[in-house]
């Protein structure tokens, strides 16, 4: 493909970020679509959270793939609704530019059965797709790629538990570069608690709400997406951070919040290290990875059994890209900036550079 910039468009659950990146990686963040001057954009890459059965690898969006991804909407509901949106949004700002999806699925298609079947019966797996897709994947992929740039020396054959926490979260296991597991599942409901997110819930609740109590299938939807997790949990909304200032002054409902989160977050980490055949090195990632010093040293007091140990001090100053476990830890500690606009950007270049001139 030729030369120029590519628009990365992540339509988040909680945020819309929009950024430029040249040719040298060089990542720009941009307040408004309709500033972009589209001569010298060469693609819009957009960010997917859910591609479904079908997408694996970047395409070049056309009506088909539109519907497609509309299709899996039910899936995803925080996420594949704004994205679409934002497709359309770019096609009327640019409308001579190809827009390429990039799927957040598509890093975990190289989880293993065994990790990635569900115990239902045939049907819904064979004919239905109930199965473990992953999540986060451009952003596990990202670090899985920094973490041996790193840790100099150590090779690229690591065993990494990757923890992305944000206003959505999971964690993953990788290993040589692949992905293994992940906590979140058929949707990104699945796994640790979230913002407003639930993470796993007993399924046998949720039927009790629907049999006994007499919610529907959309008040119980509704609930687990937008009234549960964090907020659910502080009877609040807000940040990690807003949270930690409300356990500061007392507030029980704000201190349970973070023990809940931190206790489900663990033993994930635990899961997902055995998975991966053991743990070299675990890595913080996102909103919260990057920016709780608190939640990052309550994680790593819980996986001190794993041989993780935490530099107090360095976490306490940590900015990414860096290492914050002490000299004699076993396992080290990273902490990771989140580059989906790289990888989606990569990606994109890469799929047009394949099709040719």
């Amino acid at each position: 493909m030729s030369g120029g910039e590519i628009l990365v468009v992540n339509a988040g659950s909680t945020s819309l970020k929009l950024n430029l990146v040249d040719e040298d990686e060089r990542s720009e963040p941009i307040d408004a679509i309709e500033s972009v001057d589209p001569k010298g954009v060469a693609a819009v890459a957009h960010r997917v959270v859910h591609g479904g059965p079908r997408f694996r690898d970047p395409v070049l969006v056309d009506a088909t793939v539109q519907e497609q991804i509309f299709a899996t909407e039910p899936l995803a509901p925080l996420h594949n609704e704004p994205c679409l949106a934002a497709i359309e949004r770019t096609r009327t700002a640019l409308p001579a530019v190809p827009e390429v999806a990039v799927f957040d699925t598509g890093f975990h298609a190289t989880i293993p059965p065994e990790a990635a079947v569900y115990p239902v019966p045939r049907r819904w797996r064979e004919q239905w797709g109930v199965h473990r897709y992953g999540f986060h994947g451009l952003s596990v992929a990202w670090s899985a790629e920094r973490a041996p740039e790193l840790l100099k020396g150590t090779g690229t054959d690591l065993r990494l538990v990757v923890c992305h926490l944000g206003g959505g979260s999971s964690v993953s296991a990788v290993r040589d570069g692949r992905s293994l597991d992940n906590t979140m599942g058929f949707s990104p409901l699945e796994g640790v608690p979230m913002a407003t997110r639930s993470g796993s819930v007993d399924p046998g609740a949720l039927i009790y709400l629907m049999r006994e109590r007499g919610l529907d299938a959309e008040a119980v939807e509704r609930a687990l997406n937008f009234e549960s997790g964090l907020k659910g949990l502080a009877g609040r909304p807000g940040d990690m951070l807003e949270i930690e200032r409300a356990a500061s002054t007392g507030d029980e409902s704000a201190a349970l919040a973070i023990e809940v989160f931190v206790h489900r977050t663990a033993a994930a980490v635990a899961a997902m290290a055995a998975s991966a055949g053991g743990i070299d090195a675990l890595v913080f990632t996102a909103g919260i990875g990057e920016g709780s010093a608190a939640v990052r040293e309550r994680l790593c007091r819980r996986l001190g059994f794993l041989g993780v140990e935490l530099d107090i001090e360095r976490n306490a100053r940590a900015e990414p890209d860096c290492e914050i476990a002490t000299g004699g830890s076993s396992v080290r500690v990273l902490v990771v900036r989140a580059r989906e606009d790289l990888v989606a950007a990569r990606a994109a270049r890469g799929l047009l550079s394949s099709r040719g001139p």
